[in-house]
């Protein structure tokens, strides 16, 4: 069937308005937000149900189309972005944003795949409930798209990833028939767990549709604190102090550089450093309870001190209201947009084990300072879970296509630190296209057999997202 009549039959499911062919309205759709990842397709697919979307792989399949699912297009590997070949259909869930069914006394939430994180978030908080999973880019980024890539977050310290927020889901798939899996029970020991196969997938075995997400408590009390501190050795034993006294209501650490400090104050909107001087690293460090009972400020001021005392800090301060709270975790959320300012920049999202984090980032720091003089590491992140985006900013004047070009090398040099500490290369943003090829370096025979097998057996003829993660 030619293109023309492809389109045709799309439209008899989808309506004509929501089967987009001019480049104009095509164009959101083919390019990652960060502009490493440009596409091409003849086509984006918009249906506005499941039963649609079904409908839409059917068609795909009888006609040996691939299929390139994508939610909120956030996404930091090129998983979402179609071929530039043009060979790929993107078929996008951002119109599936029902919230089908909230249950408070239960603590679950159904609602379908398109529906952005925020809009999660506001549902949850007009029943005096939270949904945890926090990210930067939550206004746009799509609660399907946070699944299918197993999304990390802010929060993972006390709540976990996206896998461990995720009660049942439904799928479209290869075949175009729906597994209904919105299950909201908390224990089903029913054989395989199947939707632990498609969370974090990557949109690879299927097309996620709906999902059943577990809520909280809303936080009764919150306190939220920066600090100014002279190392990250020193970060790793205000995080022993910290989490010795507050245990999992430790829902926030989050370490970060001066010069990312530096970028966001000259170049993010509303925001400055609250500290009279700069100081080599900063830790933002929030503290929730679900209860009033618990007296957060006086726990969180126990911690202050004896962080002085241990000569731990240079510095510190309480957030006095909601407002300032915002704004410190603008500081932090700021950083990777920050950096999009001065230049070139080749980006890590690795994880070691927690004690080894400032032993990592001296010898990371000092490897690729000495691969690339001038060079501006910014390496910040999660500190509290081993997770550290390790960017690092083009030399001050340097030609930006020239610097990215040593993007290979210089993951070479950061992946192989990362990998003698028994790390991982993707902590939080998946493989996509980005480090497919690095895969099988780091995965053992074995384990990539037993992934190849399932893709086979869930998508027979390689129709979704061919060529991301295998």
């Amino acid at each position: 069937m030619t293109i023309p009549n492809l389109v045709n039959a799309f439209q008899k499911i989808i309506g004509d308005a929501n089967v987009l062919v001019s480049d104009h309205d095509k164009a959101p759709f083919l390019v990652e937000w960060r502009d490493k990842f440009r596409g091409a397709t003849p086509m984006v697919l918009r249906p506005g149900s499941t039963s649609e979307v079904a409908e839409c792989v059917k068609l795909a399949a009888q006609h040996g189309l691939t299929v390139v699912p994508q939610g909120g297009n956030t996404g930091l590997v090129g998983g979402q972005i179609p071929n530039p070949d043009g060979s790929e259909i993107v078929l996008s869930l951002s119109r599936l944003n029902k919230i089908r069914h909230i249950d408070p006394e239960g603590y679950t939430m159904v609602a379908d795949a398109g529906v952005t994180l925020q809009a999660v978030h506001d549902a949850a908080e007009k029943h005096d409930r939270l949904f945890p999973l926090t990210l930067a880019s939550q206004g746009s980024c799509e609660i399907g798209g946070n699944i299918a890539t197993n999304a990390g977050g802010t929060a993972v310290l006390s709540y976990g990833n996206t896998r461990d927020l995720v009660l049942g889901l439904e799928v479209v798939l290869a075949n175009g028939e729906v597994w209904e899996g919105l299950r909201t029970l908390r224990k089903d020991n029913t054989g395989y767990d199947l939707k632990q196969i498609f969370i974090g997938s990557e949109g690879t075995l299927g097309i996620i549709t709906g999902a059943s997400l577990k809520l909280y408590p809303a936080p009764a009390s919150v306190e939220v604190a920066l600090v100014a501190l002279d190392s990250p050795a020193k970060a790793l034993s205000l995080f022993s102090l910290a989490k010795s006294h507050a245990g999992n209501m430790l829902t926030g650490f989050e370490l970060m550089p001066q010069t990312g400090m530096q970028f966001i104050c000259e170049h993010m909107e509303q925001s400055r450093n609250p500290f009279e001087e700069q100081h080599p690293w900063y830790v933002l460090i929030e503290i929730s309870a679900g209860t009033k009972d618990i007296d957060l400020a006086s726990l969180t001021e126990t911690i202050f001190t004896e962080a002085f005392e241990a000569d731990l800090l240079r510095d510190g301060l309480l957030a006095q209201s909601k407002a300032q709270a915002a704004d410190f975790w603008r500081l932090r959320h700021g950083l990777s947009e920050a950096q999009k300012f001065e230049g070139g920049s080749i980006k890590h999202d690795v994880s070691v084990p927690v004690a080894k984090v400032p032993e990592f980032l001296e010898e990371a720091i000092a490897a690729v300072k000495e691969a690339v003089p001038g060079c501006r590491p910014v390496p910040f992140g999660h500190m509290g879970d081993g997770n550290i985006h390790f960017n690092i900013t083009q030399p001050k004047g340097a030609d930006k296509a020239e610097y990215l070009a040593k993007w290979d090398d210089v993951n070479r040099i950061v992946h192989g630190i990362v990998a003698s500490y028994n790390g991982s290369i993707s902590a939080e943003h998946g493989i996509g296209i980005l480090k497919r090829d690095l895969l099988a370096e780091v995965k053992s025979a074995t384990e990539m057999n037993m992934m190849r097998a399932i893709k086979d057996a869930l998508d027979p003829t390689n129709m979704f997202n061919p060529g991301r993660v295998l």
